[in-house]
This record gives C-alpha cells, sequence and structure tokens, in this order.
C-alpha cells in the first residue's frame, strides 16, 4: 500500500491487539503520526485498548492528551476505552473524572467503571473496599453482567477469598477467562493451595479453552516457589519460551524463592537471566548477593557488590503496605520517616524492643534464681 490511511493503520493496530501484540500497535501509532495521517476516535480506543492490555499508565495518559487535542474526548467509545484503561492502571480517580465527564453513560461505560473500581481493589487486595464495590453492584443490577462477574470473582481470589470465588463462578454459570485464572492462581498461590493450583492451571485449556500464558506460569512458579518446590519451578520456567520483557517477573519469582531457600544454583541462573536479558538487573544483582551471603560464600558477595558500584547499578528501597481500618499505610524499607505516621511507628518499635529486651532479662534472671534455688544445700 503506497499510501496508509487511517483505516489500514487503525485495522493494523488493531490485528496486533488481537494477536496479543500491544506494543507492536503503540509502534504502528506512532508511525501513523509521523505520517501525517490523522486518527480518528476508532484509532484511539484500539490505541487505548493497547495501553489497557500493558498496563502502561504512563503512555496511557499521553494517548489521553492526544484525545483531547484531536477533539474526541466526548466519544463514548473513547471514553469507555479510557475509564478500562486507567482502571487496570488502578487508577480509579483519573477513571471516575473521565467518567464523571461523559454527557451520555451506556452500559459498557458503567461497566468500564464498575470493573476499575473492582480491579483496583483486587490489585491492592483491600477486601472491605472490594465487598462495598460489591455491594453497590448489586445495589444497582450489574450483577448479572459477566464482565463485572468476572472482575468480581478475581477481586475474591486475589484477596485470598478463593471460596467464594469459586462459588460465584459456579452460581452465575460465569465462564473463567484468562484474568478469571490469573487471580484463582495467585489465590492458590498465597493460600498454601499448590495441588488445587496445578489442577487449575491443567484444566485451563483441557476444559474451559484458555491458554496459559506467562501471567499463569508466573503465579505457578510463585506457588511452588513459595512451599520450596524449587525444582518443579525451576524446570517450568525453563519449559516456557518468553520474550525478556514477559519473562522478567516469571524469573524474578523464581529468583527471589531461590534466595529464600538458599538453592544458589537456581539463583544464579535466574539472576544470569535477568542481567543477560537488561530486565530486574538491580534486584538480581542484590538478590543473588544475599543468596551468596546465605550461604557463606562472602567472595562472591564482595565480586557482586564490587560490580554493582562499577556499573552504577543502583537497588531502590523496597516497601509494602498493610491496610487498618480501611486506610492503606505504606513501609519503605529502613526508612520508616517516609510512612505518614513513621515517627508514631518508630516510637512503637522502640517501645516494643525495650520491653523485649526486660522480658529476656527478667527470664534469665528468673532462670538464674531458679537455677540457685535448685543448688541450695538441703537442711538435714
Amino acid at each position: 500500500m503506497r499510501e496508509p490511511n487511517v483505516i489500514s493503520f487503525t485495522s493494523l493496530m488493531a490485528g496486533f491487539i488481537k494477536v496479543g501484540r500491544p506494543k507492536s500497535a503503540l509502534l504502528i501509532f506512532c508511525k501513523m503520526l509521523e505520517s501525517w495521517v490523522l486518527p480518528n476516535a476508532f484509532t484511539f480506543a484500539t490505541v487505548v485498548n493497547a495501553c489497557s492490555m500493558l498496563a502502561d499508565l504512563r503512555t496511557g495518559q499521553k494517548i489521553h492528551s492526544h484525545v483531547e487535542t484531536f477533539g474526541v474526548q466526548c466519544n463514548l467509545v473513547v471514553c469507555s476505552s479510557l475509564i478500562d484503561m486507567y482502571g487496570k492502571c488502578n487508577n480509579v480517580d483519573d477513571a471516575r473524572r473521565v467518567f464523571d465527564g461523559m454527557d451520555y453513560r451506556n452500559v459498557v461505560s458503567w461497566t468500564s467503571m464498575i470493573t476499575a473500581v473492582i480491579n483496583a481493589c483486587a490489585s491492592l487486595g483491600r477486601l472491605v473496599s472490594g465487598k462495598v464495590a460489591h455491594a453497590a453492584v448489586i445495589r444497582r443490577g450489574h450483577e448479572s453482567n459477566d464482565v463485572v462477574a468476572s472482575a468480581l470473582v478475581d477481586m475474591y481470589a486475589k484477596c485470598g477469598c478463593i471460596g467464594y470465588s469459586d462459588k460465584e463462578m459456579l452460581d452465575r454459570r460465569i465462564k473463567p477467562n484468562d484474568v478469571t485464572f490469573v487471580g484463582v492462581l495467585h489465590a492458590c498461590s498465597h493460600s498454601g493451595l499448590v495441588d488445587d493450583g496445578l489442577e487449575y492451571l491443567h484444566s485451563m485449556h483441557k476444559k474451559h479453552g484458555v491458554v496459559p500464558d506467562t501471567k499463569h506460569y508466573t503465579c505457578v512458579v510463585d506457588m511452588l516457589g513459595r512451599t520450596g518446590r524449587l525444582d518443579e519451578a525451576h524446570q517450568l520456567a525453563k519449559s516456557i519460551q518468553v520474550e525478556p520483557d514477559q519473562g522478567a517477573l516469571l524469573w524474578g519469582t523464581l529468583l527471589s524463592a531461590s534466595r529464600l531457600y538458599g538453592r544458589v544454583d537456581i539463583a544464579v541462573e535466574a539472576s544470569k537471566w535477568l542481567i543477560e536479558s537488561n530486565q530486574q538487573v538491580a534486584a538480581a544483582y542484590v538478590t543473588m548477593s544475599n543468596t551468596y551471603a546465605m550461604a557463606g560464600k562472602w567472595e562472591n558477595v564482595h565480586s557482586i557488590r564490587y560490580e554493582m558500584k562499577h556499573y552504577g547499578v543502583y537497588k531502590e528501597p523496597g516497601c509494602s503496605w498493610v491496610e487498618i481500618r480501611d486506610s492503606a499505610y505504606v513501609f519503605y524499607a529502613g526508612d520508616v520517616s517516609l510512612c505518614a505516621r513513621g515517627s508514631e511507628v518508630a516510637s512503637l518499635l522502640r517501645e516494643l524492643e525495650r520491653r523485649m529486651k526486660e522480658r529476656v532479662m527478667w527470664e534469665e534472671a528468673g532462670g538464674w534464681c531458679l537455677l540457685m534455688w535448685k543448688r541450695r544445700p538441703r537442711r538435714k
């Protein structure tokens, strides 16, 4: 085709998305703009879907700015796609802003907004908020919507309520999709249900026609790794042919598990895979160093640290969060000052440390007194 037009560009992007190549769709969109071909509403809806598949918030926001520049921000299809994209990126605020700015809303836009909230609850593990969203779904009569029901199944599974998740699928007669199985396998991993998880993996394609991809295999590797079945996890990881960007989480998960159980051989192989693929390089170096340290191989530790310094590799501090009374609190490794209530946390830790020391001293003193009492001379 000598002069591709908006239809040909959009069709090509849609084709790449259909075969699971969203990055290629984004490249086509960039080439389209460079060719001075003006996109239409369907083009934007398509490219936003690519961002949704990648959960690429930054690119999605750039596309959103183009949407407003080209004046299609009121298009129903485009708005629904934007809501879905923001929801999959856990940015509920922007999803709500798009939703509130719509002049007309249909079933698709309502479904996108509802699933955005539910997906955010699932990703953050906020079961209480998820139940509130579920109650709102029932009140508004959307419980019969298959997309919403699948999102609820995923949310309950990721929050550890796998029994409720299975019940929801059976009661609603929901046909599980790839997202549903990610949630179920994730729940099995965190609940220690290894045999159930393997059964779900094997039944995906045979019973439900869903082909497992990297996300599903990563959940299974994590599940096996958590229970110490490192050899099985290792064999599974090696048997999967994936692109570097898709395999980073898979091999990173295997690396973390091998460090936990002191499997230096597997940790070294996983680290090399990540470093050679230029994926999670800093984390790979640090984890490999820690693995060597646990095994007492200090020469290897010094070698890794020297290599990190030589190449300027720096590891960002990790963080975790807990939910207390429907509020999330974030903690960064080595720095509680970044926490919203860091001073209170530090004070509580000091108090706990003081009490533990007193308890140890008391037990040691009590043990010494008991020993002296047993050794006291008996009266004749």
